[in-house]
């Protein structure tokens, strides 16, 4: 008898960090458990004016920032919020929408919540209650994820018995089947490698690798995969007091390759290196031979969860290079997949029973401690469980890309041709469990000796923070590390002051203590001096809070309320405002001050004034960079 056909499931996923897409992954494997035929696609590889034509369509997405959308989802979401679009557009539709987030943040899962209304308002039908998953919750946003996803279960079969052959609550077997990884790795002889491309010089070499590296990488990265430039540390400076518990680091760049033209308010990403002898280590545990040369190839599935391999002449690449390059095996932790196929490979008994029980519901909150909360590597998981031998095709797949770190760039082009600076604060912190932790590229980027003549990678990108006119008023909010890119707006500024007339800037610094922390104290006194582009002469002004310098802390909403008759003067006279820092709950704050500001000083009830700030935004006056 011939079998019935399951009805088919899309799955969009939009993500920023990857969470979403794993989280997106795991909804299309536990679908396909249940014998359905799943579809699933980033956003931007799905066509938006298709949506009307689709039955049922799972979208899962995260929220980045102050309550923005992922990059891969801004054009599908523009799509969406088109007028024309009517109110049955999406009629006979049906869908579930899972959201990422923190409650931490103002605006906690605030993409999921409008996606789930407007798809609400075109005419689709939600099949049920939006799913919220939350980073603060014990297990991260997996603890909301597996009670929707059986309640989305339910309601599909209970709507059509179709979608699911094998039942909406299959039972557990002891899973003795896995499927085929999404990649698969070829190995080449040397003769067929040189026979394939020749030496090139050192550049176009490390260039090359780090092109291939990131394109056989399932990994996906924003950008094209070759850096924009290589660049080489020329200053590498402490701003911090030594021994005061923070260690934030002024660098200066200068370009070793080509030289890219950028502005104020751009973002440069940095490639970081991995601790070599870590990389040597995972080689020997997972019995990989660090001299061969691989190419990496992405499976075609009929159910397309994988996409298709890209039609690229790929050139063979040594395997130590392509796990120093795509692969981070000493700074990520892995997803629970990891630990689910893990235990396909486990041979010693308890080490299996410990990951079987890691990936099941009861185990999901030690998971989480275990993994997330301590950000256990790759290395360090493997390291626990030693039965285990992963093949090398499950590793590509499952170890997390290395990703460039995006850091806001802290210089002006015009002051400094040829160079780019930036401001970074080397990361480090315990976990629960009293480890010591880093961050990757921070660290590496602050032990890098500028006599040494590193080669690093980086690529250009455009930030949150648009270069203002000259003539355009600014009011600049950037505690910490914040004022990096402002640091790079008042140098343009004076530049542009010598040869014509430029508006004023105030601008609201922050730190811990004046003593240990004042970033740049020479630089914003510089330019707040009488003819400065910072001074009060030019209608301008620099304040600074130093929040632990007296009992009650001070921070940057303080100043700006003490200082609130001249903050709305600029405000009348068409400023626009830039915020960077901290995206915890500085963002909020600093707009709920200028609210109360708004409020205060033009005589308009609090709930205009809220309408007049969110007018300032829509404009596109009203500009924040945030990051954790």
């Amino acid at each position: 008898m011939k079998a019935k056909q399951s009805k088919a499931l899309l799955i969009l996923y939009a993500t920023q960090t990857g969470n979403a897409m794993d989280a997106g992954e795991r909804t299309g494997r536990e679908a396909e458990r249940r014998g359905c035929s799943v579809t699933l696609l980033s956003v931007d590889e799905y066509d938006a004016s298709s949506l009307s034509r689709e039955e049922t369509v799972i979208f899962v997405v995260s929220t980045t920032g102050q309550g923005d959308t992922p990059d891969s989802m801004k054009v599908f979401w523009r799509f969406l919020l088109q007028r024309h679009l009517g109110k049955n557009w999406l009629e006979g539709m049906r869908f579930a929408v899972f959201g990422l987030g923190d409650s931490s943040y103002p605006k906690y899962n605030f993409v999921a919540k409008k996606l789930d209304k407007r798809l609400s308002d075109l005419g689709a039908v939600a099949l049920v209650e939006r799913g919220l998953g939350d980073d603060q919750h014990p297990s991260g946003y997996e603890g909301a994820l597996d009670p929707w996803m059986s309640s989305l279960w339910r309601m599909l079969n209970k709507i059509d018995p179709n979608f699911f052959p094998n039942g909406p609550d299959p039972v557990e077997s002891e899973m003795t089947l896995l499927d085929q990884p999404k990649v698969e790795v070829r190995y080449h002889d040397i003769g067929e490698v040189n026979s394939q491309f020749s030496v090139a010089a050192d550049l176009q070499s490390r260039e090359k690798d780090i092109e291939m590296a990131r394109l056989m990488s399932p990994g996906k990265f924003s950008g094209k995969s070759g850096p924009s430039c290589f660049l080489k540390m020329t200053k590498n400076k402490l701003l911090t007091k030594a021994g005061c518990g923070k260690d934030v680091r002024h660098f200066e760049f200068e370009f070793v390759s080509s030289t890219v033209r950028y502005e104020v308010g751009d973002v440069l990403e940095v490639l970081p290196g991995q601790n070599p002898a870590a990389v040597d280590v995972f080689l020997q545990r997972c019995n990989l031979n660090p001299e061969s040369f691989i190419t990496v190839h992405h499976r075609k599935q009929e159910n397309g969860i994988c996409g298709t391999d890209l039609d690229v002449s790929k050139v063979p690449i040594k395997l130590k290079t392509f796990v120093e390059l795509a692969m981070d095996v000493s700074s990520a932790s892995p997803r629970r997949y990891f630990f689910e196929v893990m235990s396909f490979f486990a041979t010693a008994q308890h080490e299996k029973e410990r990951l079987q029980y890691f990936t099941s519901p009861e185990g999901r909150d030690d998971l989480y401690q275990y993994n997330q909360k301590e950000r256990r590597t790759v290395l360090e998981v493997l390291e626990d469980f030693p039965s285990v031998q992963m093949p090398f095709e499950w590793l590509v797949q499952l170890v997390p890309p290395l990703k460039p770190r995006a850091f806001s760039i802290s210089s002006s082009p015009s002051a400094h041709p040829g160079q780019v600076d930036l401001t970074v604060n080397v990361v480090s912190w315990t976990t629960p469990f009293k480890r010591k932790r880093s961050g990757l590229c921070s660290t590496w980027l602050a032990n890098l000796d500028p006599h040494q003549s590193t080669v690093i990678p980086a690529w250009f990108q455009k930030g949150s923070l648009p270069p203002p006119s000259p003539l355009e008023p600014l009011i600049l909010i950037g505690p910490g590390t914040g004022c990096a890119p402002f640091r790079g707006f008042i140098e343009e500024r004076s530049i542009q002051s010598q040869s014509s007339t430029t508006a004023p800037i105030m601008f609201f610094f922050g730190c811990r203590n004046e003593e240990n922390d004042f970033l740049y104290r020479d630089f914003w006194s510089h330019h707040s001096q009488e003819e400065g582009v910072l001074s009060e002469a030019k209608g301008g002004g620099f304040f600074v809070a130093f929040s632990r310098d007296q009992p009650q802390k001070v921070y940057v909403q303080h100043k700006m309320r003490e200082n609130s008759a001249r903050v709305w003067d600029l405000l009348s006279e068409g400023a626009a405002v830039y915020v960077a820092g901290s995206s915890t709950k500085m963002p909020s704050d600093v707009l709920e001050a200028f609210e109360e500001i708004v409020s205060k000083e033009s005589g308009l009830p609090s709930e205009s004034a809220v309408r007049w700030v969110r007018a300032l935004e829509r404009a596109g006056k009203y500009h924040v960079e945030a990051w954790s």
